[in-house]
Parts: structure tokens; sequence; C-alpha cells
């Protein structure tokens, strides 16, 4: 069966030694794509329409724990790469993020009372207060697991292996998250429009899913491996210390490409996110349909990993950005012309463009976001080769920083958009149609405003996260280079460059060789990196062989 499955996915080496780390490893991720799955879909919704919170509040919420959350990513990555434990340096985060992650979950989606008519600032700071603990919980799991991965998996093609299986475990926790909610939901009558009434099933959800969620980080715990830090060497630690950390990752050219295509990318998918629930509800006025649009866009993500996965491994990292993300652009450009049907003359017309939508824009979205997941491991080497020490703690910080921050950001900022415009939510809608029995009509300049956010703006961030795509210059055979370079330096305390690697590992960092540690030798002897009769970099065949060794 696990030959079976490991056929399937594309991926080399047996199952026992190659595909089961991977799945171990990947158990987490469906806890991280699970959780904020259902935080983009209903948590901005729940406080609006359930807690009956006004848009630009809900943004405020938001935006504060997201302002707590970049304080905690750095401090965060700072500790990871300095722990001392038999579990390893990153491991043993997963463990103590687990209560956190438990109890952050459950009351992020229940306000216990706090009525937000009689208290708004307390509604706002209850909200405030968990959503911050949430966000720690988060840090304290992400920012060591993403750490893990260069040290797991040292090979370029390995990390794209590992980073497709963690895909796959994305869609596992997003889809039966996404099912869970729905039944709920159904059960208790919210399932076709949300009100103030639907508190109890969002409760049940909230600890429902923070039981999934605990359980899937403890599995990569129990079954990930990492070598023993207790007796790794610490350098003293001070505020100086910590910022030139953070300011030597910034030298790194690649890096730099790197942050802005994400950038980019994430304030794209954090427009979208934040307004496709207003978008199919009060434009498309199709929110009866909202399950079955999810489902499809769950589909067509998903659908995309098998291309995405075949045009890395054949072409590169970067092709399957370039080839796809086009759809992700026409996909957005539907919500610029989706009209609501008052009248059920072109009801099916515009169900279908909705559910074009929902095909490709996810289908698209996918290209750049597994570019962006298999780009970031390889930064750890151009560091290494800049720095001469292993940061995975400090370069995963802003991985997933972007990733957590941004998107939060983006939740505010839709916010206070839609609030300018004048959209109208909660129980200003709900009142209105119980009294009237008509359904409620937003005006058109609010329909503006969810065309800026969920269309308007994610294109130009998308079009730009693409540029910067074809702008970045590393390639598999620049990472093998570096790779081998760093080992021979460590080797044997100086390595020996031709013109041509040398002016590869410039481009690639950004800064001159001298300037760098790789090109700071010990001594003065000549260590060439050499290779086989097949272009392999000789070294690295001899890391693999003590890899596999040390494993048996």
């Amino acid at each position: 069966m696990g030959e079976k499955i490991k056929k399937a996915i594309g991926i080399k080496g047996d199952f026992k030694s190659t595909v089961l780390p991977m799945m171990n490893y990947s158990y987490a991720n469906i806890f991280m794509g699970g959780a904020g799955y259902i935080i983009n879909m209903y948590f901005m919704v729940f406080l609006t329409d359930v807690v009956n919170m006004k848009l630009d509040k809900a943004g405020i919420v938001v935006m504060i724990a997201t302002l707590w959350d970049a304080v905690t990513d750095p401090v965060m990555g700072i500790i990871t790469d300095r722990t001392r434990s038999k579990f390893g340096k990153h491991r043993i985060h997963l463990l103590i993020g687990i209560p956190v992650l438990f109890v952050s979950y459950s009351l992020l989606w229940n306000s216990f009372g706090v009525n937000v008519n009689k208290s708004p600032a307390g509604a706002m700071i209850y909200f405030i207060a968990v959503y911050m603990l949430y966000k720690t919980a988060y840090t304290i799991i992400s920012v060591p697991h993403t750490a893990m991965l260069p040290e797991l998996a040292p090979d370029y093609d390995l990390r794209t292996q590992y980073n497709s299986v963690g895909y796959i475990f994305n869609s596992v926790g997003m889809v039966p998250s996404f099912i869970i909610v729905v039944i709920i939901l159904s059960i208790f009558g919210s399932n076709d429009n949300l009100s103030s009434e639907s508190k109890m099933p969002f409760l049940i959800i909230g600890i429902a899913l923070s039981v999934a969620f605990s359980i899937a980080v403890y599995a990569t715990f129990k079954t990930t491996r990492e070598p023993d830090s207790r007796n790794l060497k610490l350098d003293k630690i001070d505020v100086k210390y910590i910022i030139n950390e953070y300011i030597l990752v910034f030298k790194n050219k690649s890096f730099r490409q790197y942050f802005f295509m994400s950038l980019a990318y994430q304030i794209a998918t954090g427009f979208y996110s934040n307004t496709k629930v207003y978008f199919i509800k009060y434009l498309a006025n199709q929110y009866s349909k909202y399950a079955i649009f999810n489902a499809v866009a769950g589909v067509a993500e998903a659908s995309a990993f098998p291309l995405n996965y075949a045009l890395t491994m054949k072409f590169g990292k970067k092709k399957c950005g370039n080839i796809v993300t086009p759809l992700m652009v026409a996909g957005l450009a539907i919500g610029l012309i989706m009209q609501t049907d008052k009248h059920n003359d072109l009801s099916v017309v515009w169900f279908l463009l909705m559910m074009l939508s929902m095909i490709l824009y996810p289908f698209g979205m996918s290209g750049l976001g597994f570019v962006t997941n298999n780009i970031f491991p390889d930064l750890t080497d151009v560091d290494e080769m800049i720095t001469g020490r292993r940061r995975e703690g400090v370069i995963s910080t802003f991985s997933t920083l972007i990733k957590k921050s941004i998107s939060g950001v983006m939740a505010a900022l839709v916010g206070f958009t839609l609030q300018y415009f004048g959209l109208v939510t909660g129980d200003a809608v709900t009142t209105f149609e119980k009294t009237t029995g008509n359904v409620f009509t937003q005006s058109a300049q609010a329909i503006m405003g969810v065309r800026v956010c969920v269309a308007i703006i994610p294109i130009i961030a998308a079009l730009v996260s693409l540029f910067a795509l074809r702008n970045f210059k590393m390639t598999k055979d620049d990472h093998a280079l570096i790779r081998a370079a760093v080992a021979v330096k460590k080797k044997y305390g100086s390595v020996t460059l031709t013109e041509e690697q040398k002016e590869r590992c410039e481009l690639i960092s950004g800064q001159k060789l001298s300037d760098m540690w790789l090109g700071n030798n010990e001594n003065s002897e000549i260590h060439a990196v050499e290779t086989d009769e097949n272009g392999e970099y000789t070294i690295l065949a001899e890391q693999e062989k003590e890899l596999i060794k040390s494993g048996e």
C-alpha cells in the first residue's frame, strides 16, 4: 500500500525511509492548513454577522493581534535556534504549543456572554486577547516546524517532495475542517444564513477543531526525529545581537527577492480571502451556495497539485508559478463583472460564472503558493554561505511572519475599506429582511468597495508577485553548488571556486565573495568543488552516504 501511495505521488525513494518521514513531518500541516483556512473563511463574518461587531472594529481586532504576532515571530525564531533539548532544537516546541493551541482556538469562536451591543469595548478586548493567544500558539508551533525542514531535507528535490506531501496534508486539514463546519452549521440551521443566533454551533466548531488540530501537532512531535541539541554552543545574546541577526537576513539578495514576492502574493490572497464571503453574500447574493463554492474551490486547488509538482520536478521551482498564475488573475477578474440577479433572469449564468471563479482562482493561486513554499528552505543555504551558520529559525521567522501577519493586516484593511464604502452587515441586514420580507440590497458604492477588495487590489498584487518571481535567479544547479562549496569550506577551512562559480554565488547572494563567510578562507590551501563523472558534486554524495548510514 505504501509503495502504491509513493508511486501515485511521484516521490523517489522507498516508503519507509523516504515517504514515511515526510508524512510524519507533515501531520502538523493539518493544523496549519485547517485552522487558518477556517479563520480565513469564517472569522471576519463571525465577528460581523454573529457577534454583530462593526466592520472597522473587527478589522482592529485582527490588526492588533497581528501586531502582537509581528513581535512574537522574531523572538520565537531566536528561541528555537538556541534551544537545548534531547528532542532537538525545534521539535520540543510543538509539544509546548499544543495546550496553548487547544485553549485559544476553542475560545476564539465564542464570546461567552459578552454582548457587543451593551459593551462593544469589552467584546473587542475579549476577541483581541483570545486572537493574540491563538497567534502565540501558532507561532510556537509553526516557526520551529518550518525551521526543521532544511535540516530534515538538505537536498533540493527532496525539499520539494517534503513540501508536496505537506501540501497534501494542508488539504487534509482544510477539507475535513470545512466539512465539520458545514455539518455543524447545518444541524443548527445556520448554514444558509449567519446571524446572532449562530453562536452555539461556532462554540462546538471551535472545540471540535481544537481537538483535531492538537492531535495532528502531537503526531508530528511523536513521530519526527531531530538530533539532540543539548550540546549546542550558543553565542552571548543581547538586543544588539538579535537586531543584527535579522539585518543579516536582508543582506541576502535571494531572500529579498523571495520576501517581496511572498509579500505581494500574501496581499493578493489576503484581500481575496477576507472579502470572499462578502463577495458571495452581498455582491453575488448566492450565500446559500457558500458551502458548494468552497468545496469546488478546495477540489480545484488540490487538483492543481499534480501539475505543480510535475512542473517543479522537471523544470525547476519557478515554472508552475509562471504557467498557472494567469489563471488566478482570470478568476479574480470575474469579480469585476459579477452582478446580483434581482429578477432571476440570468441566475444560472451568474451561478456558472461564480463557479468558474471558484475553479480558476484557487487553481492559479496554488502555483505561486507552491513556488514560495519550495523556494524558502533553499534560502537557509544561501544564508549559510554568507554567515557560516545554520539559522533555520531566524530565516523561517520571516516566512511564517509573512504568511500570518499579512493575512491579518489584510483583514483589517478589508474591514476599514468595506466600512468606508458603506457595506452593511450583521443585525441591520437581518432586521431589514425580517421586517420587510425582502432581500437587503447594498448600495452601488458598497458593491464597488467589495470589487476593490476582491478583485482590483488582488489582481495588481498577483501581477507584482509574478514579476518578482520571474526575477528570482537561483536554480537547482546553483543550489547544489552552494551546498557543495559550503561543505568543502567546513571540511577543509577553505574553498577554491572557478570564476564562473564565483559569479553565480555573488549573483545569488548579492554580495562579493570576499565579504561572505564562504570567501574568508582560514588557509591558502586549494580545495576545489569537485564533481564525479556524472557531474554530481562528490562531497554531497559523501554527505548523503553518511546520512543513510546514520539512519541505519
